[in-house]
């Protein structure tokens, strides 16, 4: 009744809220991402999006078919490598940045893990920008990690916002340098936040300095300061800093899917790669859920 194209289209633009984005993401014309929308809403007798001149939005019957879509998908892929008798191997090695420690990235993992048991994932935890090192390097197979602005490489995953957040009662002197809570160099989002800061004209003292985000969101819980973050992903505790405090606008971040060289990541490591990749891409909805508590 679904058919699989349709649902990884529909996925494309619920996840990056963009039919222009989601031709992008797909490697297709905007026009096809349109035709297989509507044939699915067709399909369903529903609307599943709501357009307007002010962009892109799910309807609750879109939220609905998000985990109808993934489920659909699975036994798919289920289906096709059961049938071809293939299963992957080897090891990859998949970088993902901090920001998704608090998402339920981990759940698409274990999924992944529990579909494709004799590939060895090793996963590395770090900084969007020494993720892209390493990938150049050729240490990591596959990252997941934000964009460097001006970029365009990269298989769009979710565009979204980044925003100024700390604690509910913090309050900023206009008079005095804005305390900053940043990642050291060469986080993405640092760079961001003093570009940002510097073109403005306004100035700015690092409070605290942190690779973890555990660390740093601890620092704003604490009250210390302001951190830039994704708008999407704001951390329990914390709140978006009113449009009063007069700090500038950060602009938006993509969040990308990016291979290593086939060279460097070998036959069997690519294939894995490649697997992992479309997982996330199914699944990228749930990055921007919090993770379930204990």
């Amino acid at each position: 009744m679904y058919e699989p194209t349709q649902l990884r289209t529909f996925l494309a633009v619920a996840q990056t809220l963009s039919f222009t984005r989601a031709a992008h993401r797909l490697g297709v014309r905007q026009s096809t991402v349109s035709q297989h929308v509507r044939r699915l809403e067709d399909a369903v007798g529903r609307a599943l999006f709501a357009r307007d001149t002010h962009g892109v939005e799910l309807t609750e019957d879109g939220e609905a078919m998000l985990g109808f879509a993934r489920t659909i998908l699975a036994a798919h892929e289920r289906a096709a490598a059961f049938f071809t008798g293939t299963r992957l191997r080897g090891r990859l090695r998949f970088g993902v940045s901090e920001d998704f420690v608090l998402t339920r990235l981990p759940e698409v993992l274990e999924s992944f893990r529990r579909e494709h048991p004799e590939v060895d994932l090793e996963l590395t935890v770090g900084l969007s920008g020494t993720l892209h090192e390493k990938l150049a390097a050729g240490r990591l197979d596959l990252v997941l990690a934000k964009r460097r602005g001006g970029d365009t490489h990269g298989r769009l995953v979710w565009h979204s916002t980044l925003t100024w957040i700390g604690a509910p009662r913090l309050r900023l002197d206009p008079d005095r340098p804005v305390p900053l809570i940043v990642f050291p160099p060469p986080g993405i989002t640092r760079a961001r936040a003093l570009e940002a800061l510097q073109e403005h004209g306004r100035a700015w003292r690092v409070v605290c300095t942190s690779a973890s985000l555990s660390g740093l969101i601890a620092a704003a819980r604490a009250g210390l300061g302001v951190m830039a973050h994704t708008r999407g992903l704001i951390p329990p505790g914390l709140v978006p800093v009113p449009a009063r405090a007069g700090l500038p606008e950060l602009g938006d971040v993509d969040f990308v899917l990016l291979h290593g060289r086939p060279a460097a990541a070998g036959g069997a490591a690519q294939e894995a790669a490649d697997a992992l990749a479309a997982a996330i891409l199914a699944g990228g909805d749930r990055l921007h859920a919090a993770a379930a508590g204990p």
